[in-house]
């Protein structure tokens, strides 16, 4: 038999190979194929954006004559639960809050109270429930049963608004107590409890026709009961008897401990005549002004406004002077409020005027005996005239009856209030800016707003209405707007 050569050897090694590596490829392709690529993610795409979706609940939603105390929940895809204690609601209101756990795609509510006979329950998870993946909240989730033969079924609709501003908490929860005594709110829990949406509306559902007592108010602390005075707080006059007619209630929501800002005519800036003394390792004696830029407005008093309400108050050591020559001012007087805590400089001021307030150490002192570190001086100038323009105002429906005040608002503080005499309002100076408006009705007429009190006299607050109209004024400018209510 005749050898092959070594050229065709190398061949035939050569094509072996070929074959084998062919057959190792083969082999990989056959165990990589379709099962493995189905493991791999397929990449972008639309992020998920839709919440859990219930597929089951056992004992059934709105089931009647119920007995149990587990309630198990199985949604479409793996969830989560976050602060379950702020977003879950029972109504009526437990003693004893319900364990609640999750795993995978189940929740499960274990009811820890007796249920009360013939009751509808209703179980308001809020944002609590929010799928694994993307943090997609099921909001408005609520679960319903009844102890007897039927489910409630009335509403009670309204409004929460803030009294001193005409503005919006939506943190602020609603509450119902079957307790006629004032007492109940700082004593009991409340029967139903009810969130605010993002318009200040609340709606009770599953109502029995049962006379309720209702409240609103912050509940920080999760204590849902009223404690202090600066809790913002709401009251409606009287019990409300829940039927099938009965209109929305608006409740007006008050602190009356509110803390006083001093408006701000700028944008806020680093400047030493604004903020004073704010920071130092010694303790001092602290304070803010309503200057800004060191500019002072001629159409508004100086005001000092302390970080704390002064014990001891001397105005014999307070001085005011005029110009670079320190030339003293005599027409001139300093007033403290009620609270010791803003100081006003009443004046009639010079337009484009340096001036200068000496404070010396003792004039003041606040808790625990704190005063300034050295005397102090205070200086700045007044606004040209030529700086504001004239404003006309024309008030159109006005209800003169009830002591109108018009409130003309910067930043979110009042910076000029106006009792209206009658439907024209005119003011030669005017500084110059971007304005909101709102009318206080001023019930007692002494041209500030005033709190509710709720025991003992049940008085509610004042009433501000915010106005949909702005101004805008303009310098070296006759203003002039008409304002409807």
């Amino acid at each position: 038999m005749r050898k092959p050569s070594k050229f065709a050897a190398c061949m035939m090694a050569r094509n072996f190979i070929s074959f084998f590596l062919v057959l190792v490829l083969a082999a990989l392709a056959f165990v990589t194929g379709p099962g493995c690529a189905n493991m791999i993610p397929p990449s972008g795409g639309p992020k998920d954006s839709i919440p859990p979706q219930l597929l089951e609940v056992t004992p059934g939603d709105s089931s009647l004559n119920f007995t149990g105390n587990r309630i198990v929940f199985t949604f479409d895809e793996f969830i989560d639960l976050q602060n379950v204690q702020e977003n879950v609601m029972v109504s009526p209101s437990p003693q004893a809050s319900p364990a609640i756990d999750f795993k995978l795609r189940t929740m499960t509510v274990r009811l820890r109270d007796t249920l009360e006979a013939n009751t509808t329950y209703s179980i308001n998870f809020g944002e609590a429930v929010k799928d694994f993946t993307e943090g997609n909240p099921a909001r408005g989730f609520t679960y319903t049963f009844s102890t007897g033969s039927y489910i409630d079924s009335l509403t009670l609709t309204g409004k929460v608004v803030l009294a001193e501003t005409g503005g919006l908490d939506t943190t602020l929860s609603v509450m119902l107590h079957t307790d006629p005594s004032d007492s109940a709110v700082v004593k009991k829990k409340p029967r139903y409890i009810a969130r605010l949406d993002s318009k200040g509306n609340f709606m009770f559902r599953n109502l029995p026709e049962r006379t309720f007592y209702i409240y609103a108010l912050k509940d920080e602390g999760g204590t849902r009961r009223y404690f202090e005075e600066k809790q913002l707080f709401a009251f409606a006059d009287s019990g409300i008897t829940v039927s099938q007619s009965n209109s929305p209630v608006t409740l007006y929501a008050y602190s009356t401990t509110t803390v006083d800002k001093p408006a701000s005519i700028a944008p806020p800036v680093s400047n030493n005549n604004n903020r004073r003394n704010a920071v130092s390792a010694a303790p001092r004696l602290k304070f803010e002004t309503n200057l800004a830029n060191g500019l002072h407005d001629l159409m508004s008093n100086l005001v000092l406004t302390f970080e704390d309400s002064l014990r001891k108050y001397d105005s014999t050591l307070i001085r005011l002077y005029r110009d670079s020559a320190f030339n003293p001012v005599t027409s001139y007087r300093f007033l403290l409020d009620s609270t010791g805590r803003k100081l006003e400089l009443q004046h009639d001021y010079q337009e484009n005027t340096l001036y200068h307030i000496i404070l010396d150490k003792q004039f003041a002192s606040g808790a625990n005996g704190v005063q300034l570190l050295k005397t102090d001086t205070l200086s700045f100038t007044t606004r040209k005239r030529s700086e504001y323009g004239s404003l006309r105002l024309r008030m159109r429906n006005v209800d003169l009856s009830k002591n109108p005040v018009l409130q003309v608002v910067m930043n979110g503080n009042v910076y000029k209030s106006f009792p209206l005499k009658g439907p024209d309002l005119e003011q030669p100076l005017f500084l110059p800016g971007e304005f909101d408006l709102r009318i206080l009705y001023d019930d007692n007429g002494n041209g500030v707003w005033d709190p509710g009190q709720f025991f003992g006299k049940k008085r509610q607050p004042e009433i501000v209405k915010q106005l949909e109209r702005r101004l805008t004024v303009k310098a070296n400018w006759t203003n002039e707007f008409e304002i409807a209510l």
